[in-house]
């Protein structure tokens, strides 16, 4: 096993060479978009785009999670997949460890990925199921060429041990298990490479609420052992508040507000946000919270709004928020970058 950390450690030592981290964050979202082109007609021209991802920046401390919320189409999924670059970003960079994955070649960005897995959100889509779990959890070893067949399978025994998996599962397929032994096993194969940060896609809401706060507890009990970065995609705002140290909420390709875990609950500024937290379920019958339903549905991301693209939402629209998009800005009276929010009235608008 000794011989084996040794071939991981020197073969991460050549990835990143010896040059030092410049930046105090381990990753750098600059000005990211992703447009899926529209093609139609007889030529099938391209007649338009979906906006997924339309301009956003943040950056992720090392041993930090930030939580990505926001209801289902607002480009959440994107935004991982396109960190990854699963997805070749229209325009923007994401900046790891210094180095600017939209420039990268396929070869190099191969290396570089080992330090960035996921996990995605349909354990059973994303195995293979014509592969044991044995095969499945040694095949990150075989494509970076790590370790001899012997020291492979006493790594998978001890990925399986870690998540909380018995070794003898290692010749079943992933049908014979259930949904939540499935997400464990896919956590395991995301960790296998000893990465610094992970993409966690809605890994717990295809669960079962009991299941749901194993994994979490297991996702918590791993960062802190290995020193793991994550950005944790959910549109459950309750459990990414037991999860986050800051929340990005987005809607139609846009951030609207970043700020801390706490903070972004008890003083919510943008309306949306403030509909989001109000929505939270409180497990008292007798307390009435002040529920802010939105009317309208989320509106074609191929066609967003000018101006504010929440406007046609949102009650305390102005005329100038018809016109002008609002930029993501420090919040009225607070200095720095700890709470940002892109909202023309934000300053006017009283949190619920």
């Amino acid at each position: 096993m000794q011989a084996f950390f040794s071939i991981l450690i020197s073969q991460h030592s050549k990835l990143i060479s010896d040059k030092e981290i410049m930046s105090e964050h381990l990753l750098e979202v600059r000005n990211l978009k992703m447009h899926f082109p529209i093609y139609g007609g007889i030529f099938l021209r391209r007649i338009g785009a979906v906006y997924a991802v339309d301009g956003i920046s943040f950056n992720v401390k090392a041993g930090e999670t930030i939580g990505l919320v926001g209801e289902s189409g607002c480009g959440k999924t994107t935004v991982g997949r396109t960190l990854l670059r699963l997805y070749d970003p229209t325009d923007g960079d994401v900046i790891f460890e210094g180095d600017n994955m939209s420039n990268l070649s396929r070869r190099h960005l191969r290396s570089l990925r080992r330090n960035m897995q996921m996990i995605f959100q349909d354990p059973f889509e994303s195995l293979n199921s014509r592969h044991t779990i044995g095969y499945i959890l040694e095949e990150p070893f075989i494509v970076h060429r790590i370790g001899t067949p012997e020291q492979r399978k006493a790594e998978v025994k001890s990925l399986l041990n870690r998540v909380g998996l018995p070794e003898s599962v290692i010749t079943r397929f992933p049908h014979e298990f259930s949904g939540g032994q499935r997400q464990r096993i896919g956590i395991a194969r995301a960790i296998a490479l000893k990465p610094k940060i992970i993409i966690c896609d809605e890994p717990v809401s295809a669960l079962d609420v009991s299941i749901q706060s194993q994994i979490l507890n297991l996702l918590l009990d791993l960062q802190q052992e290995m020193k793991l970065t994550y950005l944790f995609i959910a549109h459950d705002l309750a459990v990414v508040k037991h999860i986050s140290d800051r929340v990005a909420v987005m809607y139609l390709g846009k951030i609207v507000e970043y700020t801390d875990a706490d903070t972004i609950y008890d003083k919510p500024l943008h309306p949306y946000t403030q509909a989001l937290i109000s929505a939270v379920p409180i497990p008292d019958p007798f307390v009435k919270k002040n529920r802010q339903i939105l009317k309208g549905s989320l509106p074609s991301p191929s066609n967003p709004p000018q101006g504010c693209r929440f406007h046609t939402r949102c009650p305390y629209r102005v005329d100038r928020c018809i016109r002008e998009e609002p930029q993501l800005r420090s919040a009225p009276g607070v200095s720095g970058d700890s709470h940002l929010v892109a909202c023309h009235r934000a300053g006017e608008i009283l949190s619920f």
